[in-house]
């Protein structure tokens, strides 16, 4: 990086020291006088959010990592991360803050939708990927959260107490492909710590990470998670974010005048962060990185579909699966979620999606001349659902939408805008200073006459007007938390409305809003509000129709960032209602909405189970696509699912005395599972598909396996081989079986391909003060998951 040191003779240390942390939220600090300009860091992991939520500059929302996991294919993460990229120069972002890329510990873990896997292997060749794919298009990736924090409770604080093999071989080995092998530009230091020390002033910042593994990028701070000034100034933290406060700044300045802190230190974080900025082309007379791959934003929505039907993992079929064309001529779609379908998980992985493709939807579109029914059956999420955009019209503009209006406490107008949602979730951080009241109206088209509960959700004195009368008024109050300038959990309230066929005007308002960050005003249906009977009139349906198709899943409360699940049920009435569903109509298709294990009692009950994950705004067309055939389930689990509760080896995820042990050590995941004893409802590599493989002719070395693979069905499809090691007797502490490589294989009917899966050395080795290998036979096995593996071969070690 000598490079910049012409660049950095420049500065003052006051100007380096403001170049450390960042100038607001999202940016960081320009110099013009040595041609640095802003950086932008966004999230997400799985969309390129932008500074702002806002429906007017909507993101491409792919599907969460769990859903993009399940493929196990590192050729669709690069694919991925290029849309990514993409996606980020659209919105003027230089830095992705993604892949997360912390293990399946436990499945209770709030954000285990935006992680990869239990897999430290498959986690970190699809971190790699992602990160050549974001890195590509002239982006920086940033793999996150470095290191252990695969827990939400008490993440500021906790403190993780693991061993340094299981360290070594798990939680950095997540890592290291995406450092070593893709060179990722930035990294994200955790809010835990590791072993007594916070990771923004942990050692491991510089080894493994610096040294050993020579990443040369910008360590960023989660969002306030640098506390310190000279214990983190000491450490290899070189950003702090956000700003423009912070520990740093003049206390850092004066550490350096004091002595406590080497200048030296200051100037080796401004020169890597000139490097980032030279890398992403936020340098003057500095080119970027060239791109080398063309993909567009405009690919997003394709491959949000093509991943979402690659990743859906089909773990049960009664013969029920495809369905043969031209299709079922009717059809009973049942379930909250069929309605208001999750595409994503809650906290810094949401973006704001252009549109959305509901399993109602999709099946619609699929079946245009079939009796296409929903029914409610249970309340999974409590709220007030936004109106179709294509049904609102702003009454002053005439555009598309509704109109916002900002009041102060005096009436007075401070700012009026067309808004292209009724669900103006985070409204915080761009309301007028002074406002003391929110309003939302528009023109509503109702296409059918009837009975339609109406509500608004937000905090303050809630009305709602239609065609000039007031409906409704109440007091909402809000005592949850606040995220990203909106309300998390807003309270809500609804009223039954008979509205006529054509155009009514709403009015929804809040007065005496809160005057801190948190603002959101919702106008919509509460179709969970009426929840008499639902089981009844979705069973009513079930039996009318030819299939039923049940969509179940999770709700914005239960998987977000901040918060760990309390349990792994599904909430509501789902199980009751999927039982009385199965036992009405034998055609019962369960498609599970979620992006973390669910326990499923009745999975045994129904025709076929569809894991879905939270599928992107393509979920519903990529659903019809898996139904109807023309798209093929993909995926295999990148982590176990159990049966019940109580059979998880490793399940808490709660600090005790403010610690959380790792006290399994190495044995996480389906290697828990194997020690334990316990059988799952479905094993780590576990999927079915729509023909059927089979393997011969298994040949294996030190340096890799061989295997042919046929598929013996009648249609073309897609299989992941597996191969697993395994030491009969060891001198050392092992897992009974881990994986040590795999392939996917796509073959036509009668095809076969012979497939050759290196197995590099690391996968032979144990972390002993060093990577070492044990002398003697291992054995190596193949086969479509970690408990189906018909052949086997003993190797020597290399």
């Amino acid at each position: 990086m000598h490079q910049f040191d012409l660049l950095l003779d420049k500065l003052t240390l006051e100007r380096k020291v403001l170049l450390l942390t960042g100038a607001d939220e999202w940016s960081t600090h320009p110099d013009p006088d040595i041609g640095l300009r802003s950086m932008v860091l966004s999230d997400g992991p799985s969309g390129i959010r932008g500074v702002t939520w806002d429906e007017r500059d909507p993101a491409v929302n792919l599907p969460s990592a769990t859903a993009l996991a399940a493929t196990w294919d590192v050729t669709t993460a690069y694919a991925y991360g290029a849309v990514l990229a993409a996606e980020a120069r659209r919105k003027g972002a230089h830095v992705v803050l993604g892949p997360t890329i912390n293990l399946h510990r436990s499945p209770l873990g709030g954000r285990h939708f935006e992680a990869f896997s239990e897999d430290p292997l498959l986690t970190a060749d699809l971190a790699a990927a992602y990160v050549r794919g974001v890195q590509s298009g002239g982006v920086a990736a940033t793999p996150k959260h470095y290191v252990g924090n695969d827990f939400e409770t008490e993440r500021f604080t906790a403190n993780v107490s693991v061993s340094e093999r299981a360290l070594r071989e798990l939680y950095l080995a997540a890592f290291e492909k995406a450092v070593v092998e893709s060179r990722a530009w930035a990294v994200m230091s955790a809010y835990n710590a590791v072993n007594g020390a916070t990771m923004t002033e942990n050692p491991l910042l510089a080894e493994p990470l610096c040294g050993e593994w020579g990443f040369d990028g910008v360590v960023v701070s989660d969002w306030w998670a640098a506390r310190t000034t000279v214990p983190a100034a000491l450490a290899r933290q070189d950003l702090v974010m956000p700003g423009p406060d912070g520990p740093w700044g003049e206390a850092l300045v004066a550490a350096v005048r004091d002595g406590r802190v080497p200048e030296s230190a200051v100037d080796e974080k401004v020169l890597r962060l000139l490097l980032l900025a030279a890398r992403v082309g936020a340098l003057a007379d500095r080119p970027p990185v060239p791109a080398t791959t063309t993909t567009t934003a405009e690919d997003g929505a394709a491959l949000a579909r093509r991943v979402a039907a690659d990743g859906m993992v089909l773990v049960r079929n009664d013969g029920e699966l495809p369905w043969a064309a031209p299709g079922p001529r009717s059809a009973a779609v049942i379930g909250h979620n069929a309605l208001q379908i999750r595409t994503q998980g809650g906290g810094s992985a949401t973006v704001t999606p252009p549109y959305v493709v509901s399993p109602l939807d999709g099946l619609r579109a699929a079946l245009p001349d079939a009796e296409i029914t929903w029914t409610l059956g249970a309340v999974t999420q409590a709220g007030i659902a936004a109106l179709p955009i294509a049904r609102l019209t702003d009454p002053v503009s005439g555009e598309p939408g509704v109109r916002a209006r900002f009041l102060a406490d005096s009436g007075h107008e401070l700012l009026s805008e067309n808004r292209r949602s009724s669900d103006l979730a985070r409204l915080g951080g761009s309301r007028p200073a002074g406002t003391g009241c929110v309003e939302v109206s528009t023109r509503y088209q109702v296409r059918e006459p009837g009975t339609v509960r109406l509500g608004v959700a937000g905090a303050g004195r809630a009305t709602l007007t239609v065609d000039g009368a007031r409906v409704l008024e109440r007091e909402l109050v809000h005592e949850g938390e606040v995220f990203g300038g909106g309300l998390v959990s807003p309270p809500h309230a609804s009223v039954p409305v008979e509205l006529a066929a054509g155009e009514v005007e709403l009015t929804a308002r809040l007065d005496g809003v809160p005057q801190g960050d948190g603002l959101t005003l919702t106008l919509g249906e509460d179709p969970a509000a009426e929840e008499t009977d639902a089981i009844e009139a979705a069973v009513a349906a079930a039996r009318r129709a030819e299939v039923a198709v049940i969509v179940v899943g999770t709700s914005p409360e239960i998987e977000r960032e901040a918060a760990d699940r309390a349990t792994l049920a599904l909430p509501g009435a789902q199980d009751a209602l999927v039982r009385a569903v199965a036992a009405a109509n034998p055609r019962t298709v369960v498609v599970v909405n979620a992006g973390a294990p669910v326990l499923m009692p009745w999975r045994n009950e129904v025709a076929a189970v569809l894991l879905g994950w939270f599928g992107g705004q393509e979920f519903g067309a990529a659903l019809a696509d898996v139904l109807m055939g023309t798209a093929e389930p993909g995926g295999r689990l990148p982590t176990t699912w159990p049966a019940t509760e109580a059979d998880v080896p490793v399940l808490a995820t709660a600090p005790v005395d403010g610690v959380v042990a790792y006290d399994e050590d190495i044995h996480i995941g389906y290697r828990a599972w194997l020690r334990a004893g316990a059988e799952p409802a479905y094993p780590f590599g576990h999927g079915l598909g729509y023909t059927s493989w089979e393997l011969s002719g298994l040949t294996a070395t030190p340096d890799g396996v061989s295997v042919t693979v046929r598929n013996t069905g009648g249609r073309a499809g897609k299989q992941v081989v597996q191969v697993y090691l395994s030491r009969e007797s060891s001198a050392v502490d092992r897992p009974e079986r881990w994986l040590a490589g795999y392939a996917v294989v796509r073959a036509g009917a009668g095809r076969a391909e012979r497939v050759t899966i290196s197995l590099p050395r690391r996968a032979f080795q144990h972390w002993d003060q060093g990577w070492k290998t044990e002398p003697g036979e291992f054995t190596v096995h193949a086969g479509f998951s970690v408990t189906d593996l018909p052949f086997a071969a003993r190797i020597s070690a290399p």
